[in-house]
């Protein structure tokens, strides 16, 4: 999940734990076989497919597990997966974008739905929440790639929009339609990125407080350990002196 550096680091908690590795590799695996059976299977000639191979490797997935899901795309024997996006309300009145890869629509409209009721949100009409948010490119680099004035530095010669940076990671935003060329200018400088793809950045932020922090993030790994759920998005900010008392 893309956002707010504030919450960054509850991100980082939760994607720490070993036991949702195996969950993380069988989403990216579905979404590389996805870009790849949507375009060219050569990551050089398919943007999208180098993006997501570049996040997967990030994430230390195995070479074999990469080259199955290319090779499934190639031999035309994959799952037609469809890409849905969710609008709903969490804990607080956030504002919550899910976007999911599915072969069954009826499931995930389903599983999506549950998750949303049994943690105090409910999901709303197409339009509800994205409004409040920018569809953007954005590209990721650990920390110790350089200090914040070096990666501004770059990302500025790379034509990117903004930079966020935080205590492990850097977030290069950029408009969508530049994300693939400002990508290749930064691994000039940089090097390869942990990740690059379009994400949802919101407008404005929602502070959430100690009473409502603990159901809120119960709901979001809710809907994170959904199969088909491949992206979270929120415009929760979490204040530093709550995220001490988690």
């Amino acid at each position: 999940m893309a956002g707010h550096s504030k919450f960054k680091n509850i991100m980082h908690r939760k994607g720490a734990q070993d036991a949702k590795r195996s969950k993380l590799f069988s989403k990216l695996a579905r979404e590389i076989t996805t870009a790849a059976k949507g375009g060219n299977t050569d990551p050089n000639f398919n943007p999208r497919l180098r993006a997501v191979i570049a996040t997967a490797k990030a994430n230390s997935m195995p070479k074999d597990n990469i080259d199955r899901a290319l090779k499934k795309a190639e031999g035309g024997d994959a799952e037609n997966y469809e890409e849905i996006r969710y609008e709903g309300f969490g804990p607080g009145g956030v504002s919550i974008i899910v976007e999911a890869l599915t072969d069954n629509r009826n499931r995930t409209a389903t599983d999506v739905r549950t998750a949303f009721a049994k943690n105090g949100g409910n999901v709303g009409s197409s339009g509800s929440v994205s409004h409040g948010f920018d569809k953007l490119g954005l590209i990721t680099y650990p920390a110790s790639v350089g200090d914040p004035d070096k990666v501004f530095e770059a990302a500025l010669e790379a034509g990117a929009d903004d930079v966020e940076s935080g205590e492990e990671e850097h977030e290069i935003w950029t408009a969508s339609d530049a994300l693939h060329e400002v990508a290749k200018a930064l691994e000039a400088t940089l090097g390869e990125s942990t990740g690059a793809r379009l994400a949802w950045r919101p407008r404005e932020w929602t502070e959430v407080g100690a009473d409502t922090v603990q159901q809120l993030l119960k709901m979001i790994d809710a809907l994170e350990d959904l199969d088909d759920v491949q992206n979270v998005y929120g415009n929760y900010d979490v204040p530093d002196e709550v995220m001490a008392g988690l």
